[in-house]
């Protein structure tokens, strides 16, 4: 598979790590925490968008969603458990095999393809949500990937952005404090040169035609393992934008 978006080196990485995506007490653990979190922020951030109740058993029925980086589908997963027809696509084989192999197992109608960003705007899809959560921090070429995301997005469509800030305490939290010191992620699984800072993603946004709507920090308790939302957008934050009027 050959795109510019493409980092090889962040391809491998997960490929070595693709069967350990649904064991809770391993690597991905922070992933599977996290996910408990931004599920409650994504169904009431689509449902107010939408003007659907966050009360009905299935608040995103009808919706497409796109999960873009999906890994083995712990995301994709939860958005379909909410009613949502999900499309996750990922550049790691062996991850999207992991995912349909689990989806089956759950009983879940999803998607999955071996497939880039440019690969799906290739064909013409648009969705009603994109989910790009956890994955601008890992491209080769931020520019041309996010372009690629915004023209997978319907009209009166809502992208979600998660990633990390490009500051010093993302650099002592997400890295020293995660990777070497407290081992909760593997050493190498982020570059901290290429964290991105909320004001380049909304120029970024800005450029393509979408406007930022809401932004919200991401925290965790490093004694309960416990992830929160926080004002501060200093290390983890989640972004969502729409078209612009």
């Amino acid at each position: 598979m050959k795109s510019e978006t493409i980092e090889p080196a962040e391809v491998a990485y997960y490929d070595r790590l693709a069967e350990q995506w649904w064991d809770r007490q391993g690597k991905f653990w922070p992933l599977h925490r996290l996910n408990e979190l931004r599920v409650e922020y994504l169904k009431q951030a689509i449902c107010l968008h939408f003007g659907r109740l966050r009360e009905d058993n299935m608040p995103l029925a009808g919706l497409n969603v796109i999960d873009i980086g999906c890994g083995g589908g712990i995301l994709s997963e939860s958005m379909a458990a909410l009613g949502a027809n999900v499309h996750g696509i990922d550049v790691v084989e062996k991850g999207i095999n992991v995912a349909r192999q689990h989806s089956r197992q759950q009983g879940l109608a999803i998607r999955y393809d071996y497939a880039t960003v440019e690969d799906i705007v290739a064909r013409g899809k648009k969705y009603d949500v994109v989910l790009n959560m956890e994955v601008v921090e890992h491209v080769a070429d931020l520019p041309l990937f996010m372009s690629a995301c915004t023209q997978l997005l319907k009209p009166n469509g809502i992208m979600f952005i998660a990633t990390i800030n490009r500051t010093l305490l993302s650099w002592l939290f997400a890295i020293v404090g995660a990777e070497y010191i407290l081992g909760w992620l593997p050493k190498g699984t982020h570059a901290w040169r290429k964290f991105v800072q909320p004001r380049e993603l909304e120029q970024l946004l800005d450029r393509d035609g979408l406007q930022v709507m809401a932004s919200t920090g991401v925290q965790i308790n490093p004694l309960t393992r416990h992830f929160s939302l926080s004002k501060r957008l200093a290390v983890n934050y989640m972004l969502s934008a729409i078209h612009a009027s």
